[in-house]
């Protein structure tokens, strides 16, 4: 197998994630403590949790998880769904086990890196940019211009990381339809759902050969559980996937499957609370970057909780974010975390957390820094 590249958004966290004091690229929303997720329990999910066996669990995850997952969904039933240590298993183990070398893959980017390394380490790859200058919107008659003979997937992440954006639900479903037209699979990367206004339909629901991935980090925000998930109503998908996790993890926590399974009972509430978390902070956000209107562009992310600005000072972004880091001890993204071997990507934009609680400190102290500099 191909050794694969440094992964460039892992080794920047490795240094600085926590070291630094303000941490205000996070990709996550607020975490909770196990006794806040604890006290959202039903009897039988406290009753489970109390009487916990600490052995080996099922390859493909908790029955009661399982369905626990399926229910988040329309047309997915539990067997049609595959847990995974996180998602990063998932998107692993998905391009290593359907791909092959003769195939030809579709990614958008910007992306996380994972979604283009992996497969360009087994195939043929070609990415379609997100358009900044239009929202960051997706292209589709460059999606379509891509395809080839022999393209096997199409992967995209929405929301998106990092950019937030989300494409309006007819372009969404026309790719759907595009993929299924062609027998091309619909690897649907959906961690950020559920934090927004409005929810695009989930990849596994409106195609009956797509694959949807999501995990208990991002969006319901506890990333410590290290629960994931891959939803694809071809049973014969998730088998092949199946016995391919034999060799990586064989199975999850077992504490971890009842966490999930609570918080995924609970997930009205818990994606409430954070989706007001997001609304709370995006005000201070906006606010900040009027300060600053000279250095910075800016937009709230269209779904998910992180953002793609842009800085405009002469230093450039990449001295920006070091600097600021290393003198006030404030984590950002530079652009050169999201380079692409596949297209141009923009080489002035920094990511931004908004999924956080409190940011006001950070933020004061990041203006105060720009306030030296001016």
């Amino acid at each position: 197998m191909p050794v694969l590249p440094e992964f460039r958004l892992e080794t920047y966290f490795s240094k600085w994630e926590f070291a630094a004091r303000y941490h205000l690229t996070a990709s996550d929303a607020e975490s909770m403590k196990l006794p806040e997720l604890l006290a959202l329990a039903s009897d039988e999910n406290r009753a489970r949790w109390d009487s916990l066996h600490l052995g080996y669990t099922e390859t493909w995850g908790m029955p009661a998880l399982r369905e626990a997952i399926a229910d988040t969904y329309s047309d997915v039933s539990p067997d049609q769904v595959l847990c995974f240590a996180g998602a990063e298993e998932g998107i692993y183990l998905a391009m290593r086990t359907l791909l092959r070398p003769s195939d030809h893959v579709i990614v958008i980017t910007p992306n996380y890196q994972a979604a283009e390394t992996i497969p360009l380490s087994i195939c043929d790859v070609t990415g379609v940019a997100l358009r900044p200058e239009d929202d960051w919107a997706l292209d589709l008659d460059a999606v379509v211009g891509a395809i080839r003979p022999n393209t096997r997937m199409i992967s995209v992440n929405f929301p998106n990381n990092p950019t937030g954006a989300v494409p309006a639900e007819a372009v969404w479903l026309r790719l759907t339809q595009i993929c299924d037209e062609r027998g091309i699979t619909l690897f649907g990367d959906e961690v950020y759902r559920g934090l927004g206004t409005a929810a695009l339909p989930q990849a596994a629901d409106i195609s009956p050969n797509a694959m949807s991935l999501n995990v208990m980090s991002k969006a319901y925000g506890l990333p410590g559980l290290r629960i994931g998930w891959i939803a694809c109503r071809d049973r014969s998908v998730l088998e092949r996937l199946e016995r391919a996790k034999h060799y990586t993890t064989i199975c999850n926590s077992a504490p971890s499957e009842i966490l999930a399974l609570i918080a995924l009972e609970a997930r009205d509430r818990i994606l409430v609370r954070n989706r007001s978390i997001i609304a709370e902070n995006i005000p201070l956000f906006d606010e900040f970057f009027t300060r600053f209107a000279d250095l910075f562009e800016w937009a709230p992310p269209q779904g998910g909780c992180v953002c793609y600005p842009r800085y405009l000072g002469s230093d450039g972004v990449e001295t920006m974010c070091t600097e600021l880091v290393e003198q006030e001890g404030v984590l950002l993204l530079p652009a050169s975390i999201y380079a692409s071997a596949l297209t141009e990507t923009p080489t002035d934009r920094f990511r931004v957390g908004v999924g956080r609680k409190s940011p006001e400190a950070a933020l004061e102290r990041w203006a105060t820094w720009l306030e030296k500099r001016r």
